[in-house]
């Protein structure tokens, strides 16, 4: 040891400034691995536990939580409350629905016959009917269409039907086959390759690269409709954005690369309105926020956005944001669930009150909804913003639940936005559902074949989707559309959207079927 008092004082100050440097280092990876252990119990609980993100929240924790300050959460006019899981009623059998053809089995002896305890004669006092609901596969069917030729005794001129439309020019499938295929895709997530075996098993072969085709030629066919969707979509005040990777067949590389799908939905149904809902979805081969920034330019109003810095540029005097509070809640639903974390529950227990609010006055006009919101949860929401604040003044400012609170109070004006505005959502999930579809699809074929690929998946998507919002069965949409729009006039393409098309199927669907009646 050195005697020098300054050499001491020097060497002292060296060990204070390694000492200084450990403990950061020590607090890093401790961080590091609190956010490690994070991913780790994300990734399991997506694996083997519930994808739901359900925290039950009893009355008087959330009271507690919030402090008393919170106005009562009675229902709004006669709103129902919603029914406890408890008092949920069990599922009761229904009748068969009545336009089902019906095979009409009589059992027993005939009306003609002698009593076989007597002999005397038999008189019908009634009768006891039961239904079993049997189901017959798909079958293939060959519609040959015949054009007799005529020719003129007089002038020897030919006269000839003319050959009715095909959907694809001289193709051989027809709009029946057609949507089953599509619909089996892009709604049923079936592999084109999956398909050809199953109608390999009823003696039809056709190729993979043949039902590709098929695909492609559909998609082509029925751009013009999806164009229509898009201007509709995009006419609204309000739109719901997201998108979702799509891995992609790269040519010559032998790997895939990672494109991407937009969605864009508009549904006011919330806010009261009868405007059709749709979805309208585009394909990109990257993530750019130029690619958003084509798709929106000319939209005017809100977009229900998740944060994402690509829509930032699309924010001015003629489109504003709507953060999601669903983004917010998942990021402290992350920590309660691996950490157990009393802060995130607290957190969950504010949002949780917002959301009952929101459960009050679904479907309610926007005027009502505004006015409810801004009694209700304006406290919630200044409430919540303060003990953001000061909680973010408490902990570790490189821990998980900073980040989320800073999260949260980077996009506060965006989050509130939706208080002062009836026509708005709380959350951006509208778009998360539409994008559902397209989750399960890629788990099953994996990657599209090339950027043109992801194009026609965009519009069948668009047009499936739609469909299944108004409540449209998709296959007889489809069905429709493609027996009909090869000769429908362009200028009056919006005609076949699904919603001006659906009154027609339904008529069809619902019209008994005559009944066949045999003797067993």
């Amino acid at each position: 040891m050195p005697r020098d008092i300054d050499q001491l004082l020097a060497n002292q100050k060296n060990l204070e400034a390694l000492v200084a440097t450990q403990r950061r280092q020590l607090s890093d990876k401790d961080h590091q691995i609190e956010h490690l252990k994070l991913v780790v119990a994300k990734l399991q609980r997506q694996q083997f536990g519930r994808r739901a993100e359900s925290y039950p929240v009893s009355p008087d924790q959330l009271a507690l939580g919030l402090q008393g300050k919170v106005p009562s959460l009675a229902p709004v006019d006669d709103a129902p409350a919603s029914a406890p899981n408890s008092a949920r009623q069990r599922p009761t059998r229904q009748p068969l629905p009545a336009h089902l053809p019906r095979d009409i089995c009589v059992h027993g002896v005939d009306d003609a016959a002698d009593c076989p305890t007597c002999g005397g004669d038999l008189r019908r006092i009634g009768e006891d009917v039961s239904e079993v609901l049997d189901f017959i596969p798909a079958r293939f069917r060959v519609t040959r269409h015949v054009r007799p030729k005529l020719a003129c005794t007089d002038c020897d001129a030919v006269i000839q039907a003319a050959a009715p439309e095909r959907p694809i020019v001289r193709g051989l499938p027809g709009s029946g086959l057609l949507a089953q295929v599509l619909v089996s895709k892009y709604c049923d997530h079936l592999p084109l390759y999956r398909q050809r075996r199953i109608y390999a098993r009823e003696g039809v072969d056709i190729a993979t690269s043949t039902l590709s085709d098929w695909v492609k030629q559909s998609s082509q066919l029925l751009s013009p409709l999806v164009d229509a969707l898009r201007r509709h979509t995009l006419a609204g005040t309000t739109v719901h954005a997201d998108d979702t990777p799509v891995p992609v067949l790269a040519p010559g590389k032998g790997k895939t690369k990672t494109g991407r799908l937009w969605t864009y939905v508009r549904d006011e149904r919330p806010a009261g309105s009868k405007t059709p809902p749709s979805v309208w979805f585009a394909y990109s081969p990257d993530r750019q926020g130029i690619r958003p920034q084509k798709h929106l330019a000319r939209f005017r109003g809100t977009i229900h956005a998740d944060g994402y810095a690509g829509f930032n540029r699309l924010f001015d005097h003629h489109r504003q944001e709507a953060g999601c509070w669903a983004h917010v809640r998942r990021k402290f639903y992350d920590i309660q669930q691996a950490q157990d974390s009393p802060l995130a529950c607290q957190a969950l227990n504010y949002i949780q009150a917002l959301y009952q609010v929101e459960d009050l006055i679904r479907g309610k006009p926007p005027d009502e909804r505004r006015h409810v919101r801004q009694a209700r949860a304006g406290p919630i929401l200044d409430e919540l913003q303060h003990w953001l604040q000061a909680t973010l003044t408490q902990v570790s400012r490189k821990s998980e639940l900073a980040k989320a609170i800073r999260y949260a109070l980077g996009r506060w004006q965006a989050l509130i936005r939706y208080r002062d505005d009836g026509e708005l959502e709380i959350d951006n999930n509208a778009a998360e559902r539409a994008l559902r579809g397209v989750a399960l699809g890629r788990k099953n074929y994996l990657f599209a074949g090339s950027d043109r690929g992801g194009e026609w998946a965009a519009a069948l998507y668009s047009l499936i989707g739609t469909a299944q919002l108004n409540g449209i069965d998709p296959q007889a949409y489809l069905t429709h559309v493609l027996d009909c729009i090869a000769s429908h006039p362009i200028n009056r393409v919006d005609e076949l959207l699904p919603w001006h098309v659906g009154p027609v199927l339904t008529s069809n669907n619902t019209e008994p079927a005559p009944a066949r009646r045999s003797a067993a």
